[in-house]
């Protein structure tokens, strides 16, 4: 058949497409366009109407158009205004632009009319297939689109010729134009209702994903709505309660600000809040930061308390709180004098060690009130979690900051005094080791930018002064240790008892019980009497509580009448004070054979030591009992090892060791014992016993000494010339390397007591031994006495 060819006006769509047989209402703006149609209206008001390659494209020429198109006529045109009209056009039949022959002033072309067969495939199984697949697609697309008319949807269910129906949905679907021309373009019917079917399909399932999204996006919203509904709903009860989250939150930007910190935190605490804004209203997180931000805010930014450094100030203030305790007292005063010299210098971390009850934590006090510092007090005493130093992460839940920000907190300023009370009590377990934590806390090197794990910024504890107290080194770590300087406290003598108990003491307890100074008179010999009998400790707090009872039963004894005043004897102490509790330490008090008097010293003071060596027939055996430690039996074994190379010497049967058994004892068995200070006391109580020759009477030693017979120094003398004077000592032998020490003994203690020098056991025992009677002076007293009569007139000539 020959092709049928049209001259007709050319009218160019942008983003349409017109199929066959469908109507369609486009509205025409473009003056070529316009003029194309009403060419057409003159004419048979047939129109070949073809869609732009390019949208943009203003005047389109034949490069710029589809090749095939869609020959219609023109139902109806409507002028909307000089410059817009608004036709409907019905397509009549597929027809290819063969040549653009006209472009202005409208185009014209020549066209070729297009025929479709497949009159024998729309009664195919194949094309029925086809169809009933076109329409199930066809529902699912309505379905989830959601904007296909009923009627439109109807038209579809009835059709059963392929190419129209291919057309209908085309036409009638949001497709893109270049989907569209791609249908328009395809003359078989089988092959045009594939095409469609392939993009149904894939719009079917654009259209699932955008279900899918939109479920999702609505669930956000929804959800989105709910918690602006709910802040919304807070806020106004805020508003009604007089509060307000907006408010808080300026008012966190407003202190952190005003702080004046360094940028990093308050870049990061700006951040917190940021963060907080952003979390909904009474949800766990917020009240996290909002905890946080408190702890933050509560720190004594750039707040420091005006320090006095004075020494005067600080030496009145130590000489009002204790009595005693001058080397302490020296030393600390050091340390202020140069602060005084040098404000800006690095200060030393102190470590005041010594036994309990001695006023370590007192005297830190009275340094914080003499440098006007705030005090806050930390107890070590068992800890065993790294996190009470440096903190808990916030992650945890009940997580808070470390002791060190704590006691900063506390104590209101960024300079105060921090007492570490009982550092050697620390403790270290599976959750890590508080002394480690405190290697950068005392480090004056370290502190100035440290972080705790709560807080997660740096503070600088430069400008904080530590003190520590401890009753031992002993379990301090070393490399803890070698950050502080230690300053060693003594127990107190008995004198400087009295002086406390007598300044301090028994005002503060006779104010406390609510008596008058004239109701309760204690003097000092009733004191010394409470000391020596009724305490036995290296402090003064046993003391106190004695003072206390006193006190207590003078408010009986002025609430039952009779009396105005209270007098305290030393013979109504076991009334007052029930028995001692203490009585006098067992010793020698006259001369004995194997006896000797050894001083020892203890956390509560001096003591004497008694030592008792017994010598049986035996098979040379050495027998050491009284609940004794290594050092001292050690000590013991020296001192037989020392005799039996002396033996010649010292008048000892030589084969001693193998046909003697020395029993050597230390009374109070229960006990424990240790040291080697009793060295020359096991000696001389073992040559005693050897010679059979007596000890003096009212005499102590304290030694320790070697196989060789030297004697070396000991500690402890200050505590060990105190028990010998209360206990009625006379002489006292001491090492000679320790006479430097008796510099730092009490006065009353040097005055009382005769101090005897020794290197060797040879002074120890020309010393201690009684001497040997002379055979020629013991032949004239037999000679005498034999004349003379028993009686007091026979002294006189003895002297002679």
């Amino acid at each position: 058949m020959e092709a049928i060819t049209i001259n007709v006006p050319v009218l160019a769509l942008r983003g349409l497409t017109v199929f066959p047989h469908m109507n369609l209402t486009l509205d025409v703006e473009r003056r070529a366009s316009i003029l194309a149609l009403e060419r057409a209206m003159e004419a048979e008001q047939e129109i070949f109407l073809v869609t732009q390659r390019e949208v943009s494209v203003e005047a389109p020429e034949e490069k710029d158009l589809y090749a095939i198109g869609t020959v219609s006529r023109i139902r109806q045109i409507l002028r909307l205004s000089a410059g817009s009209v608004r036709c409907v056009v019905e397509g009549r039949q597929r027809a290819r632009l063969r040549r653009l022959w006209q472009a202005t002033p409208y185009l014209q072309a020549n066209v070729e009319l297009l025929n479709e067969g497949g009159e024998k495939e729309a009664r195919s199984p194949r094309t029925e297939a086809l169809l009933r697949q076109t329409w199930n697609l066809f529902s699912e697309y309505a379905q989830m689109a959601g904007s296909v008319a009923d009627e439109v949807a109807a038209t579809v269910m009835d059709c059963r010729d392929p190419g129209y129906l291919a057309d209908f949905i085309a036409q009638n679907i949001a497709l893109r134009h270049t989907d569209k021309q791609e249908i328009l373009e395809e003359p078989s019917p089988f092959v045009r209702l594939r095409k469609l079917n392939g993009l149904l399909a894939r719009e079917c399932n654009i259209l699932g994903f955008e279900h899918e999204m939109e479920g999702k996006i609505r669930d956000q919203l929804v959800r989105t709505q709910r918690d602006q509904i709910l802040r919304t709903q807070i806020r106004v009860l805020q508003n009604e309660l007089g509060e307000d989250e907006d408010d808080e939150l300026d008012a966190y930007r407003q202190k952190i600000q005003a702080l004046g910190l360094e940028e990093e935190t308050e870049r990061r605490l700006l951040k917190e809040v940021d963060k907080l804004s952003r979390q909904p209203y009474g949800s766990a997180e917020a009240s996290v930061i909002r905890n946080y931000l408190d702890v933050c805010l509560e720190m004594p930014w750039n707040q420091e308390t005006r320090e006095r450094v004075s020494v005067d100030a600080a030496r009145k203030a130590l000489e009002k709180d204790h009595f005693g305790l001058e080397k302490v007292k020296e030393r600390i005063l050091e340390t202020i004098a140069v602060r005084q010299m040098n404000p800006e210098g690095k200060g030393q971390i102190l470590c005041l060690v010594g036994p309990p009850g001695v006023g370590k934590t007192s005297i830190a006090i009275s340094v914080a009130k003499a440098l006007n510092r705030k005090l806050a007090r930390l107890s070590l005493g068992g800890v065993r979690d790294e996190a009470d130093i440096r903190g808990h992460r916030r992650t945890y839940i009940g997580s808070m900051p470390g002791r060190v920000i704590e006691a900063i907190i506390r104590g209101g300023s960024m300079n105060p005094l921090l007492l570490l009370d009982e550092i050697d009590k620390l403790g270290s377990d599976y959750r890590g080791d508080p002394a480690a934590a405190l290697l950068e806390v005392l480090d004056s090197e370290q502190n100035h930018a440290f972080r705790d794990h709560y807080m997660e910024v740096p503070v600088d504890l430069s400008r904080v002064m530590f003190i520590t107290t401890a009753n031992t080194t002993d379990t301090i770590p070393r490399p803890l240790l070698d950050r502080m300087e230690v300053i060693r406290l003594s127990s107190y003598t008995d004198e400087e008892k009295v002086q406390i108990a007598r300044r301090n003491l028994l005002p503060k307890q006779m104010a406390e019980h609510g008596l008058k100074k004239t109701a309760l008179r204690v003097s000092d010999d009733v004191l010394r009497a409470i000391i020596r009998d009724y305490t036995r400790e290296s402090g003064v707090r046993l003391l106190e509580r004695r003072l206390a009872a006193l006190c207590r039963k003078a408010d009986m004894a002025l609430l039952r009448g009779g009396v105005k005043r209270l007098t305290v004897t030393e013979e109504a102490l076991p009334k007052l004070l029930d028995c001692q509790p203490y009585p006098p330490a067992v010793h020698t008090e006259k001369e004995e054979t194997g006896v000797v008097n050894g001083l020892a010293w203890t956390e509560s003071g001096g003591e004497i030591l008694e030592v008792e060596v017994n010598v049986m027939e035996g098979t040379g055996k050495l027998e050491l009992t009284g609940n004794l430690g290594d050092v001292m039996k050690e000590s013991a074994q020296a001192a037989l090892s020392c005799l039996r190379s002396r033996a010649a010497v010292l008048g000892i049967e030589a084969e001693f060791y193998k046909t003697k058994d020395i029993h050597v004892h230390f009374p109070e068995g229960a006990v424990p014992k240790d040291g080697p200070s009793a060295g020359i006391a096991v000696t001389t109580a073992m040559l005693s016993a050897l010679t059979e020759r007596k000890i003096k009477a009212g005499i102590a030693m304290t030694g320790e000494v070697t196989l060789r017979g030297r004697v070396l120094a000991i500690g402890g003398l200050k505590e060990k010339t105190m028990a010998a004077l209360r206990c009625g000592i006379g002489t006292v032998l001491i090492p000679k390397d320790n006479v430097r020490d008796l510099e730092e003994i009490d006065q009353t203690v040097r005055a009382a007591l005769r101090f005897v020098p020794v290197e060797t056991v040879d002074q120890v025992f020309a010393e201690a031994l009684v001497p040997e009677p002379d055979p020629v002076r013991e032949e004239v007293s037999e000679h005498v006495s034999a004349f003379a009569p028993l009686g007091r007139e026979s002294e006189p000539a003895l002297r002679q």
